[in-house]
Protein backbone atom coordinates (compact mmCIF):
# COMPACT_ATOMS: atom_id res chain seq x y z
CA UNK A 1 0.00 0.00 0.00
CA UNK A 2 1.24 3.55 -1.11
CA UNK A 3 -0.19 6.44 1.53
CA UNK A 4 -1.60 9.76 0.18
CA UNK A 5 0.36 12.99 0.35
CA UNK A 6 -2.72 13.85 2.67
CA UNK A 7 -1.83 11.12 5.12
CA UNK A 8 1.44 11.71 5.06
CA UNK A 9 1.31 15.34 5.73
CA UNK A 10 -1.76 14.26 8.88
CA UNK A 11 0.91 11.74 9.84
CA UNK A 12 3.70 14.29 10.43
CA UNK A 13 1.76 16.73 11.93
CA UNK A 14 0.46 14.44 14.48
CA UNK A 15 4.00 13.25 15.11
CA UNK A 16 5.32 17.63 15.16
CA UNK A 17 2.59 17.65 18.06
CA UNK A 18 3.66 15.30 19.78
CA UNK A 19 7.50 16.28 19.94
CA UNK A 20 5.83 19.95 21.23
CA UNK A 21 4.06 18.07 23.94
CA UNK A 22 7.12 15.83 25.27
CA UNK A 23 8.47 16.33 28.42
CA UNK A 24 10.81 13.66 27.89
CA UNK A 25 13.87 13.90 25.59
CA UNK A 26 13.59 10.36 23.92
CA UNK A 27 9.83 10.86 23.07
CA UNK A 28 10.55 13.99 21.46
CA UNK A 29 13.88 12.52 19.64
CA UNK A 30 11.57 9.84 18.25
CA UNK A 31 8.89 12.13 17.75
CA UNK A 32 10.61 14.30 15.60
CA UNK A 33 12.64 11.20 14.13
CA UNK A 34 9.24 10.22 12.89
CA UNK A 35 7.91 13.68 12.02
CA UNK A 36 10.72 13.79 9.54
CA UNK A 37 10.57 10.49 7.67
CA UNK A 38 6.30 10.99 7.40
CA UNK A 39 7.37 14.21 5.81
CA UNK A 40 10.22 12.31 3.43
CA UNK A 41 7.21 9.92 2.95
CA UNK A 42 5.03 12.43 1.82
CA UNK A 43 7.57 14.41 -0.57
CA UNK A 44 7.77 10.54 -2.39
CA UNK A 45 3.90 10.46 -2.58
CA UNK A 46 3.47 14.19 -4.19
CA UNK A 47 5.66 13.20 -6.49
CA UNK A 48 4.09 9.76 -7.08
CA UNK A 49 0.46 11.23 -6.97
CA UNK A 50 1.59 13.95 -9.84
CA UNK A 51 3.92 11.47 -12.02
CA UNK A 52 0.47 9.62 -12.18
CA UNK A 53 -1.76 12.71 -12.85
CA UNK A 54 0.71 13.11 -15.93
CA UNK A 55 0.39 9.88 -17.11
CA UNK A 56 -3.37 10.10 -16.77
CA UNK A 57 -3.36 13.11 -19.18
CA UNK A 58 -0.73 12.07 -21.41
CA UNK A 59 -2.80 9.03 -21.98
CA UNK A 60 -6.17 10.91 -22.59
CA UNK A 61 -4.52 13.21 -25.03
CA UNK A 62 -3.00 10.31 -26.83
CA UNK A 63 -6.40 8.76 -26.90
CA UNK A 64 -7.92 11.29 -28.22
CA UNK A 65 -5.42 11.98 -31.35
CA UNK A 66 -5.39 8.47 -32.19
CA UNK A 67 -9.12 9.01 -33.12
CA UNK A 68 -9.84 9.28 -37.11
CA UNK A 69 -10.96 11.81 -38.47
CA UNK A 70 -14.78 12.63 -39.01
CA UNK A 71 -15.73 11.70 -42.91
CA UNK A 72 -16.25 14.96 -43.46
CA UNK A 73 -12.80 16.46 -43.07
CA UNK A 74 -10.85 13.37 -44.78
CA UNK A 75 -9.81 14.84 -47.57
CA UNK A 76 -7.79 17.04 -45.30
CA UNK A 77 -4.72 13.87 -45.03
CA UNK A 78 -1.51 14.78 -45.86
CA UNK A 79 -1.68 10.82 -47.32
CA UNK A 80 -4.82 10.75 -49.61
CA UNK A 81 -3.29 7.72 -51.39
CA UNK A 82 -3.36 5.76 -48.15
CA UNK A 83 -7.00 4.34 -47.34
CA UNK A 84 -8.64 4.62 -43.69
CA UNK A 85 -9.04 1.29 -41.33
CA UNK A 86 -13.07 1.49 -42.10
CA UNK A 87 -12.37 0.85 -45.57
CA UNK A 88 -13.52 4.67 -46.72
Amino acid sequence: MQPSSTLCRNREAHHQALARTATLDNVRRVANDAAAAWAREGVAAGLREDRKLRARAFAETQAAASEPPPADLRWLSENPDRGYADGS
